[in-house]
């Protein structure tokens, strides 16, 4: 059987999203299909404003609908410990445990040949900057996932960081403990995210 254009096109483009499959795919477009037009519609406006009303952080490069994020603007985070993070998505995870009260850098993903990505893809020089305008002694928490590519890119910027001229110094930790190799945060239950950063260890 086939099917009307409109839907294959639909099907197409849930298969473009991560994690769906043709079956997924193709069980979204036929809910779609079912439901009220006017959830369509609301749902094609929320799309076309996700692209329309959230912003990058200038400062940690998170989500935001203000040029700096809320976590960037609260007076009550400690700015001298970073966390560093893959994705905006592992912010989410980490506040949803609590407790963590310094503030965070995204990097836009892991240095991965494979998939041609390298430093220069990441915010690893905007981050490097964001450290020589501190003038106090700084913690570089590294959570980036516990993978080869996320251990290889915490170990780069683990090295960017030692040839830093920077007086006050600069202890870097790395998340580990609770979380097995290959774990990828945003998977991780919170009394897991709980313990890894609890955990940490200098490297």
């Amino acid at each position: 059987m086939k099917l009307p254009k409109a839907i294959e096109e639909v099907i197409n483009n849930f298969e473009r999203l991560p994690g769906i499959g043709p079956k997924s795919a193709g069980r979204l477009a036929f809910y779609l299909l079912n439901v009220p037009q006017d959830y369509n519609q609301q749902f094609g406006e929320v799309l076309i404003n996700l692209k329309k009303k959230v912003k990058i952080c200038r400062q940690c490069f998170s989500v935001t609908e203000k040029e700096i994020c809320e976590i960037c603007s609260d007076v009550g985070r400690n700015k001298f410990q970073i966390c560093v993070v893959e994705r905006a998505l592992d912010i989410v995870a980490f506040e949803s445990v609590g407790g963590y009260k310094g503030v965070y850098h995204v990097l836009g993903g892991v240095i991965n040949p494979l998939e041609h990505v390298g430093p220069e893809e990441l915010k690893i020089g905007e981050l490097i900057e964001r450290l020589e305008k501190l003038d106090e002694k700084v913690e570089i928490i590294m959570a980036t996932n516990l993978t080869m590519e996320g251990e290889a890119t915490a170990l780069y910027i683990k090295n960017k960081i030692e040839k830093m001229n920077n007086k006050n110094g600069i202890l870097i930790t790395r998340i580990g403990s609770g979380l097995p190799m290959g774990a990828d945060l945003g998977y991780a239950d919170q009394a897991t995210l709980s313990r890894a950063m609890d955990g940490r260890r200098e490297i």
